[in-house]
């Protein structure tokens, strides 16, 4: 199993951001009060517990209690906010998105594998 980590400050972010120009990141933007988002998160870590693609950053940002960081996010890569919501982040730029049930291990494994 791949581990992700949890990115609370915008400085983490900037971070992640900036490595994505060596190493991928894959940011998952997640409302802990939502059911659909509750499912995305599951369909994740159901892809982190398969067989994840190697040399990629897991990332995941609890849009409600990290806010800014969220939203600094959408700012960054000129992406809308949706939650939940699923980035990959390649050379310092939005690759590809998906929101809502589109967050699935299928469409992670399609995209990174």
């Amino acid at each position: 199993m791949a581990d992700y980590r949890e990115i609370t400050t915008i400085e983490q972010w900037r971070e992640a951001l900036e490595s994505s120009g060596d190493k991928p990141v894959l940011v998952l933007k997640h409302s802990t009060t939502c059911p659909v988002s509750a499912a995305a998160l599951e369909e994740y870590e159901e892809y982190l517990n398969g067989s994840p693609k190697d040399g990629v950053d897991y990332v995941m940002v609890k849009v409600i209690e990290s806010r800014p960081v969220s939203n600094q996010i959408a700012e960054d890569l000129g992406v809308k906010h949706e939650s939940p919501q699923i980035i990959f982040v390649k050379d310092k730029e939005k690759y590809w998105t998906a929101s809502h049930w589109s967050v699935t291990k299928k469409h992670i494994h399609a995209v990174l594998d």
